[in-house]
């Protein structure tokens, strides 16, 4: 991941009117760690995504990252999403839990030698058992079964409050800090307005 050196004033930065901001956390795993591997709970499979259904793709994807303000694939135009969806470099998985969609696991290989978590989440209720690092484990296992030398992720203030310490507990390591700004999807109508309750939501006049 290349990132930019671009400059951002010292102090207090308004944002404009409509948006959102929020401090990423890029972290990156040089090799892989001593992970065992944990049997996925009773009834809870990982199943390929298959095709390229925009429509039910972005509802499992606001089902899962509602709470936490997930808008990148939201905003993106349908193109270029079916061009991700369709990339042999991309493997997307929906969790499943007796057929009910819970979660998303997502791994892009497009850069060589490398390996992008680009989505890891469950829906509400599903957290705080264990799945999340059974999940994961599987997760490591699939992206150093590639000859990768480096496997990295980002996460955000709009995460879950405990998505820093789990990244850090399964291997990654800190290496960059960015700003991210964006529309507030919960104002273009790409999510209600009750999404995300802990990020205030501040209408335009």
């Amino acid at each position: 991941m290349s990132s930019s050196h671009t400059s951002i004033a010292l102090g207090y930065s308004d944002v404009p009117p409509g948006h959102v901001a929020s401090v990423v956390t890029c972290l990156e795993m040089r090799q892989k760690p001593e992970t065992s591997p944990i049997p996925l709970p009773e009834g809870i499979s990982l199943e390929p995504f298959a095709g390229d259904d925009l429509a039910s793709y972005r509802a499992l994807f606001r089902k899962v990252g509602e709470d936490w303000l997930w808008f990148s694939r939201l905003f993106m135009e349908d193109q270029k999403l079916r061009d991700i969806l369709n990339n042999e470099n991309v493997s997307v998985y929906v969790i499943r839990n007796n057929g009910e969609d819970i979660g998303l696991l997502e791994l892009d290989f497009s850069e060589p030698g490398q390996c992008e978590l680009g989505f890891l989440g469950l829906i509400q209720g599903t957290t705080g058992k264990g799945l999340g690092r059974a999940i994961m484990n599987y997760a490591i296992t699939l992206a150093w079964s590639k000859p990768i030398e480096r496997f990295w992720v980002h996460t955000c203030t709009f995460d879950h409050p405990s998505a820093l310490s789990f990244y850090l507990r399964s291997g990654f390591t800190p290496y960059a800090f960015q700003v991210e700004m964006r529309p507030d999807p919960r104002l273009t109508g790409h999510l209600p307005r009750h999404a995300a309750t802990h990020i205030p939501l501040i209408d335009v006049q």
